[in-house]
């Protein structure tokens, strides 16, 4: 069973840059369509961006297309997501997560979860 940790969070500016890793352990992700979700207080969880196992295929949420990116390295067990031009309404405790599908955009299709890290923007 594989085990996520996410870091990279924390503070940032408006319009500035963050860069979030999570690596996996306890077996490998090259199965797995890996995705990034988040929570804001007081919301449901919401998707961000996945990526297919081979990592040909991505998909984006609407308020981050265009901003944000998701890569992988298999070889390192890591999934990234790359968030640049950063507004005050990403901030978010930010999950990655691993499914069994090639990817997806729900929750409810993920098996596997990391603890969360915090990112907040500040205007």
């Amino acid at each position: 069973q594989v085990q996520l940790v996410e870091s990279g969070g924390g503070l940032g500016q408006a319009g500035g840059s963050l860069r979030l890793s999570c690596a996996a352990s306890g077996g490998t992700v090259s199965p797995y369509g890996l995705g990034w979700f988040r929570q804001a207080p007081g919301k449901e969880r919401e998707f961000v961006a996945a990526i297919s196992r081979g990592g040909g295929i991505t998909d984006y949420a609407d308020s981050v297309k265009g901003r944000f990116t998701i890569a992988r390295d298999n070889a390192k067990n890591t999934v990234y997501l790359q968030m640049n031009s950063l507004k005050p309404e990403d901030t978010a405790v930010y999950y990655c997560a691993a499914t069994v599908r090639v990817y997806g955009a729900r929750p409810d299709e993920y098996a596997f979860w990391g603890q969360g890290t915090q990112v907040t923007v500040s205007s």
